[in-house]
């Protein structure tokens, strides 16, 4: 059986017993039904990763028995920065989701001309509080013990000056693919909205250094645009297949 991780930010590399987050316990207490004697795995985001007993579980708490570090090579060698064009709910969910799961370094939400979400200052600190939850549960159950960074929202403008060895936008008018790109360590990938990039937002990002790629003959969504790109980036150049 599967064992049961957790993000535990504080997770403590001295301490022989710990009690566990309010969110942890929750989760592993009151979701999972896990009690004593369950074995779990910890991880404080950072890559330090350990394997835990619990060994006294309580109504409002528990405690859990620290072992030895675990190593993990859970990371790719290939940086990516996803750029994702605001989406509306569950879509911007998947993507950051499926990021997190191919391996993504950091992820920078950017507001485009066709994000229809409005982003003032108190919506987009409410929205960056449920992403960063969407990467913590998508670390949890991918394995992963580093969690990738989450950047603020990022204003078109400003998101174009992103640093990268390559940077790549997707565009369905584009003759270059992915394969005619020189290898890479450090990429930066902008993917547009749901409706996509307008043909002023292409050619902007082009003049910022970005390489316009065609993926292929069908229309994706823009969830599923990052995750297949995501993919075969990590396939070509970083640690998958």
């Amino acid at each position: 059986m599967r064992c049961a991780r957790f993000f535990f930010p504080e997770l403590p590399r001295a301490a022989i017993e710990v009690t566990l987050p309010d969110t942890v316990f929750r989760h592993a207490v009151q979701v999972l039904r896990l009690k004593s004697g369950s074995p779990i795995r910890l991880f404080d985001g950072h890559g330090y990763e350990c394997e835990a007993t619990l060994v006294d579980v309580q109504r409002r708490e528990a405690v859990a028995r620290l072992a030895e570090p675990l190593e993990t090579a859970t990371e790719s060698s290939l940086s990516i920065t996803l750029m994702q064009g605001i989406s509306r709910g569950e879509r911007m969910d998947f993507a950051i989701q499926k990021a997190v799961e191919l391996g993504v370094t950091r992820i920078m939400p950017v507001v485009t001309e066709r994000c229809n979400v409005p982003m003032d200052a108190a919506r987009a600190d409410k929205r960056q509080a449920h992403w960063q939850g969407v990467i913590i549960s998508a670390c949890e159950q991918s394995g992963r013990s580093v969690l990738p960074e989450l950047m603020p929202v990022t204003p078109w403008t400003e998101a174009l000056s992103v640093s990268a060895d390559c940077k790549i936008v997707l565009s369905p008018e584009a003759t270059q693919t992915v394969r005619q790109l020189q290898p890479a360590s450090e990429l930066a990938l902008l993917i547009g909205p749901e409706g996509g990039l307008t043909e002023q937002e292409v050619m902007q990002a082009i003049e910022y250094d970005f390489n316009a790629i065609q993926f292929g003959p069908r229309i994706l969504r823009t969830e599923t645009a990052s995750a297949a790109a995501l993919a075969v980036l990590q396939s070509m150049w970083g640690d998958l297949g």
